[in-house]
């Protein structure tokens, strides 16, 4: 990896590019600064959508001429930038323009997913790279940061491997024999795995590779595991025995020195909550997918606790702890079982409550144990200190959990397979995100939806920005903002003024959708798809020669739809998520046009499929949270208390969100056509419905069901 100085030594000459959009940008006043900057990341942005072989693109264009803005002013951007608009590049070329002229800086880019970091680094920022090297003579440089888990750790790929696992052939072909032999049972093929993978990391360190899971022999979830190391068992680059060839510490070194790093919204998360210490120092900061932001961040700043996490801790510390601790703190897990069985799946808020005396009694016990296993002469044995530490996790979780903060929401889940569990979650992350992310450095949000309900107020307040901040002008930033409530605990004392901007999409929505709305359905119940919604789906399946993306609010309401339209059409592909590989399933019907394809959540976001085979995109009812569920409950509540309404700004938000996703499938290209099917009447009949439709790409309206049977049937004619 090059460093910030080596990234501009011997650079070549620039090479002017031309287009019409540059040719606008030059027409400015000749000289200016805010004419150069413009020029300069625009020429960039043109070079780099020609190397790909794409077109100008206005949205785009506006899309990159405001985050220069927000870079040069540090007023905060949230910007909407439909399907097709280009986003990657939209903020990529400003981003490095920026970084070219200012080498100091550093630029972080945080994704919701792998999957857009490995596009980012394999596709976007190369052609991004290429445009700003020609256009200004310097190629700035950049490394992907990933969370721990993520890097295989040599302590665990060396310690204990025996002798005789050196053989005369590879791992790899190891590997294969044993996964083809007849006879090869779970626990041998997870062997041979390990085996492959001891190899390929053992090849990483000799190249002085990062051993990134990505990179990795093909593998499962457990083999993965006996090759790396949960954070809380690190021992840390000082205390490892292998911490001067550690992975991790290879990969924070290659971000340290490069001007644009990538990494994803967990690792933000976890930068924001212990002070900064898991990205290096940076000066601005681009969020793509920031509709998932949230959930992300809600997620890093979540934890469980559960009988099996403390026995499975209990018996690993067993050597390290005299009989009577160690037999306390395996007892601690029938503790926690006995209160967990006798608790309501709910919100707990009593201190009185058997989870939290329970909790108490874990955490004084956990105390004692870490307390005996990091003091005593051989407190530097690895296998020790990484039992302490996974000791040391249960006591962080169990104290939070005692301690009952306000702020937190504790609640018990029933597992179908592993019996009960405890939760506990942040009530809100504005806070932290208000203080820590858009506090410290400007800060770019950028998605396909952040507009819900036609207005950016929703996500710009659940990461705590304010709608009396909000200055789409050109004014100067106010030093106070008025009405502010100072006394709210999730907001900072000063002004953190923002901007929300929609550029559009590229897709003329009305001339290419249809947003058919199933008034004759009656409201969906609790019992599952009623048989008219049954009927109603194989008919649209039908008049769609199958090419459906099924969009469904429960794996059984999936499947049930699946039999259905089996039964109906026996002739046509209907692929159900659950009986493969969702991977798999989602390549057989990218790849077989009349197939198609029924799933759940994970189906509503990330799918892209243009082209016709996905001309029906079905959604079988409004995706509300679930009325029960103690988070959204929690939540919506405490939107009441304060004066707001909580459903809509909590249930209608989260559904309008996942709406604007799941119809979003649709449409994907310029030349890409269909319907999308909702088969709740609500969107029509209540009165958030307009502000759900609203949340959605504009398609052309009915609530006709011929005339949708119809244009299905026309698209599988001409196609």
């Amino acid at each position: 990896m090059e460093t910030k100085d080596e990234a501009t030594v011997n650079a070549p000459a620039a090479v002017p590019v031309s287009t019409p959009a540059t040719k606008a940008a030059s027409a400015k006043k000749p000289g200016s600064k805010a004419a150069k900057a413009q020029a300069n990341h625009r020429d960039a942005l043109a070079a780099a959508v020609a190397e790909i072989g794409g077109t100008d693109r206005p949205g785009q264009i506006e899309m990159a001429d405001a985050i220069a803005t927000s870079l040069e002013t540090g007023r905060h951007l949230l910007v909407q930038a439909g399907t097709g608009t280009g986003k990657s590049l939209g903020y990529l070329a400003p981003a490095l323009i920026r970084l070219a002229r200012r080498p100091s800086e550093r630029i972080v880019i945080a994704t919701a997913t792998l999957a857009l970091q490995s596009q980012l680094a394999n596709n976007d920022i190369p052609a991004a790279l290429d445009a700003v090297e020609a256009v200004t003579g310097k190629r700035p440089s950049h490394a992907i940061l990933k969370g721990r888990t993520n890097y295989a750790c040599l302590l665990r790929v060396r310690d204990g491997v025996p002798d005789e696992q050196v053989a005369l052939i590879s791992a790899t072909d190891v590997a294969a024999t044993i996964k083809d032999a007849p006879s090869a049972t779970a626990e041998s093929a997870i062997g041979a795995e390990v085996l492959a993978l001891r190899e390929w990391a053992e090849r990483q360190d000799t190249e002085s590779g990062l051993a990134d899971r990505d990179d990795a022999p093909t593998h499962t979830d457990r083999g993965w595991q006996q090759v790396s190391i949960p954070v809380r068992e690190c021992l840390g680059v000082q205390r490892c025995p292998q911490g001067d060839r550690c992975f991790v510490e290879r990969s924070r070194e290659q971000a340290r020195a490069a001007d644009l790093v990538v990494t994803n919204h967990a690792l933000l998360a976890i930068n924001a909550m212990h002070g900064g210490t898991a990205l290096p120092e940076h000066d601005a900061v681009i969020i793509d997918e920031a509709h998932e932001l949230v959930s992300r961040v809600t997620g890093a700043a979540s934890a469980e606790l559960s009988p099996q996490m403390v026995e499975r801790v209990g018996r690993r510390s067993l050597t390290f702890l005299e009989d009577e601790l160690a037999l306390e703190l395996l007892e601690s897990a029938d503790l926690l079982r006995t209160a967990l069985d006798g608790s309501p799946l709910e919100r707990i808020e009593s201190p009185d409550a058997p989870l939290i005396q329970a909790c108490a009694a874990i955490r004084a016990v956990t105390r004692r144990a870490v307390s005996a296993m990091t003091t005593g002469e051989d407190k530097q044995d690895s296998d020790k200190r990484q039992a302490a530490a996974a000791v040391k996790e249960v006591f962080d979780i169990a104290e939070r959990m005692a301690g009952l903060n306000a702020l937190d929401v504790i609640w018990v889940s029933d597992r179908e397979r592993f019996g009960r569990e405890a939760h506990v979650a942040p009530l809100s992350v504005a806070g932290l995100m208000r203080s820590s992310v858009f506090d410290e450095r400007t800060t770019v949000l950028t998605s396909a939806t952040l507009k819900l309900g036609g207005d950016f107020t929703g996500v710009a307040g659940s990461v705590g920005l304010r709608a009396e901040e909000r200055t789409d002008d050109s004014r100067p930033v106010p030093d106070v903002i008025e009405d502010a409530d100072d006394a709210e605990e999730d907001r900072t004392d000063g002004p953190v003024p923002w901007r929300g901007l929609d550029v559009g999409s590229p897709f003329d929505y009305r001339k290419q959708g249809i947003l058919y709305v199933a008034t004759s359905m009656p409201p969906p119940g609790r019992d599952g798809l009623s048989e008219q919604a049954m009927a109603e789906i194989a008919e649209l399946v039908w008049a769609a020669g199958g090419r459906t993306l099924g969009l469904f609010s429960s794996r059984r309401a999936a499947e049930a739809a699946a039999v259905h339209v089996r039964r109906q059409l026996p002739k046509m592909t209907i692929l159900c998520q659950g009986d493969a590989q969702l991977s798999e399933l989602t390549r057989r019907f990218t790849s077989e046009e009349s197939a198609s394809l029924f799933g759940t959540l994970s189906l509503w976001q990330g799918v892209d499929v243009p082209g016709a085979t996905c001309q029906l995109v079905i959604i079988d009812r409004i995706p509300f949270p679930r009325p029960d569920e103690p988070l959204t409950v929690a939540r919506q509540r405490a939107v009441a208390e304060s004066g707001g309404n909580g459903f809509m700004t909590v249930a209608a938000t989260h559904a309008a969100l996942l709406l604007a996703q799941g119809s979003g499938r649709l449409i994907r290209r310029i030349t890409d056509k269909g319907v999308v099917a909702v088969l709740d009447p609500r969107l029509v009949t209540a009165r958030y419905g307009s502000f759900l439709k609203a949340s959605m790409p504009d398609m052309w309206p009915t609530t006709n069901r011929e005339t949708a049977i119809q244009a299905l049937r026309r698209l599988v004619d001409t196609s």
